[in-house]
């Protein structure tokens, strides 16, 4: 079976993992259930998954060591689940290479609402290579080159392994190369929805995606923050 309707829940609490399978099954989705972090990271890479959802209180394996692990092979999209909600528990999240995050009291239909954002940014089935690659589809910034349609991007002729939210924000930045994008905005544009304007995850995937760039922030070579206003995309000569 293929991994196009497939996701996979790591959590602890049975009943809530139950609730969740019962009613994702109902949009089409089959979901299958671990319940420690040892077995979901060892069945999140060796199964195909269209994406995980992962707890962060696990027993054996806790859910930040598991994405820190995962990240090391898999660029799936995980979308974290958890009852802890304060902000620093989020970026942890974010830092370690999170998609998104949503805690345990939401409702299942927003739950369902942020997968199907997340699945349709994630291109993972088919292979960047076997997308024609045309120009309306490339967009070239100095040694960096994107391919939207691929989903691809490279610098210096190196493919660069971005998350679907970091492909995205260099995406919008690249469009709207020498302008100024507000956090709120770049938030707008890549989560498909309205975040609060003082959501500062934004900073953590713009910090991930410079470091995959190789970028310094006092010296940048793509991403120049323009203090009070948010961040824009520059050629490395300017």
């Amino acid at each position: 079976m293929s991994g196009n309707s497939r996701l996979l829940i790591i959590d602890d609490d049975a009943k809530f993992c139950r609730l969740i399978t019962d009613y994702l099954a109902g949009f089409g989705f089959e979901v299958q259930a671990t319940h420690n972090g040892e077995d979901g990271l060892k069945r999140a890479l060796e199964e195909p998954w269209q994406a995980v959802i992962l707890d962060v209180m696990l027993p054996v394996v806790d859910g930040f060591t598991l994405l820190k692990k995962l990240r090391e092979h898999s660029e799936m999209p995980v979308l974290m689940l958890t009852a802890l909600g304060d902000e620093a528990d989020r970026i942890v999240g974010f830092e370690l290479g999170a998609d998104d995050y949503v805690p345990k009291t939401s409702s299942p239909r927003e739950l369902l609402a942020r997968l199907k954002a997340l699945i349709r940014r994630a291109s993972y089935t088919t292979p960047a290579q076997s997308y024609s690659k045309s120009n309306a589809d490339e967009i070239s910034i100095g040694s960096l080159l994107i391919n939207t349609a691929a989903r691809f991007a490279e610098l210096d002729g190196q493919e660069l392994q971005l998350t679907p939210v970091e492909f995205d924000l260099l995406v919008v930045l690249a469009q709207f190369k020498g302008r100024v994008k507000s956090r709120e905005e770049l938030l707008n544009e890549i989560r498909d929805r309205n975040y609060d304007v003082f959501d500062r995850s934004i900073d953590v995937h713009v910090s991930a995606l410079r470091k995959k760039l190789g970028d310094d922030p006092k010296l940048p070579r793509f991403i120049r923050t323009v203090r009070g206003a948010g961040y824009m995309l520059v050629l490395e000569s300017e």
